[in-house]
């Protein structure tokens, strides 16, 4: 059997791609035909794949798959199942409604795995860089339990609520980043402007200049001559923070900070602990072993001290110790209200219950403190700014201050 990547027509005249397997050209188009297309063209994978190879690249940090995208595909192919459609046909029509790309071809693979007999899991388990050990694990759950239409209701609540989490995260940070491009728009503006003109009349004056003045002079003098060189800079420093934060090293210098600094370690702590809550509830619900569910919380978090709680916390658990106790040990990471109730819920029997309450309850929390969030940045921001405003004042105010005490 060979592989081919083809192009084809549906009978209403719609374009469509893909690869399939077939003896020969003939035979794909046998297939395609069945189902409701007409072959256009068709080349051999290993052809195409040297052509591509001669000029493929990849750019980091594009090309992703959005969680709303995700979100929408398990809620529709919920919908599909509950409705009697096929999970062949329901991933072929989901997969024709996707715009992005990857995504797409993704769902045309897993249905391509699933149509030779592989389960629906262990197909989603090879595009790992779009669906997670959370998605993969549940759908499992879900083949062997036969409730998969159950799985992905509960896996599409637990992407929705993860979601709103992520949303109002990146909405309360959308003015303090406005204010700090404004502003060092206007400053780089001034340093490029206003700062050399100045530079010329202290020369002409033959004034003495303070420390302050003259690094001030110096960074508009470069600036002035090199403007060009600021987009090369600013990508570098972009790319290379990037890449820093993607180490080990650089994770955990992150997450020390965001559990350490004021007003966003409260929010760093409810956040996490919404979504392990949400998580390991969702996880319960749908079946999966306790010791399992605190391994894929781990690996879904990002964290690195989470991660090691939760890594921790199956272990113990593992060896016989009850969850509630396992965490007592983080109660400087998870408020101690999670480890109370945990507990509770083991003694009751309820603990997906009592996990899911906790979930509510802290997403509620995150809903607030986001919410404060820009009123409590504002007036910092006020104040660096005020700050910067002023040095540049000073520095730019004392030499001329000089100047006229001397006339």
């Amino acid at each position: 059997m060979s592989k081919y990547i083809y192009t084809a027509k549906t009978f209403e005249g719609k374009p469509r791609s893909g690869s399939l397997e077939a003896q020969n050209e003939i035979e794909l188009a046998r297939i395609l035909h069945e189902e409701g297309c007409i072959l256009v063209k068709a080349s051999l994978e290993e052809t195409e794949g040297k052509k591509k190879r001669k000029f493929a690249f990849s750019i980091p940090f594009i090309g992703g798959v959005s969680v709303a995208s995700k979100l929408m595909f398990t809620r529709n192919l919920k919908v599909m199942i509950s409705a009697g459609v096929s999970l062949p046909r329901a991933l072929k029509i989901l997969s024709e409604q996707v715009r992005n790309k990857k995504f797409a071809n993704a769902l045309v693979d897993v249905k391509k795995e699933i149509t030779k007999g592989k389960p629906f899991s262990e197909s989603l388990a090879r595009h790992s860089d779009i669906f997670s050990e959370l998605f993969v694990s549940m759908v499992k759950v879900g083949e062997e339990t036969g409730k998969l239409e159950e799985v992905l209701d509960v896996l599409s609540n637990q992407m929705e609520k993860d979601y709103q989490i992520r949303s109002r995260l990146k909405s309360a940070m959308v003015y303090p980043m406005v204010i700090i491009f404004a502003m060092a728009g206007i400053g780089a503006l001034m340093l490029i402007v206003v700062i050399p003109k100045l530079a010329e009349v202290f020369r002409d004056m033959g004034v003495d200049l303070p420390i302050t003045t003259r690094i001030v002079i110096a960074i508009g003098t470069f600036m002035a001559n090199y403007w060009y060189t600021l987009p090369i800079i600013i990508i570098a420093l972009i790319v290379s923070l990037r890449f820093f934060l993607k180490t080990k090293i650089g994770r955990k210098t992150i997450n020390i900070i965001s559990l350490k600094m004021p007003f966003i370690s409260p929010i760093t702590k409810k956040t996490n602990a919404a979504y392990t809550v949400r998580t390991l509830s969702s996880l319960i619900a749908a079946g999966v072993p306790i010791v399992r569910g605190l391994e894929i919380v781990s690996n879904s978090l990002t964290n690195v001290f989470y991660k090691k709680a939760m890594a921790d916390a199956s272990e113990k658990v593992r060896k016989g110790s009850k969850l509630g106790e396992s965490l007592r040990e983080y109660d400087d990471i998870y408020p101690s209200l999670v480890i109370q109730m945990i507990g509770v819920g083991e003694e009751t029997g309820e603990t997906s219950v009592v996990l899911e309450k906790l979930a509510e309850f802290f997403e509620e929390e995150v809903t607030n403190a986001t919410r404060n969030l820009s009123a409590v940045i504002e007036p910092i921001l006020m104040l660096l700014i005020g700050a910067a405003v002023a040095f540049f004042a000073i520095s730019m105010i004392q030499p001329i201050y000089g100047m006229i005490q001397t006339i």
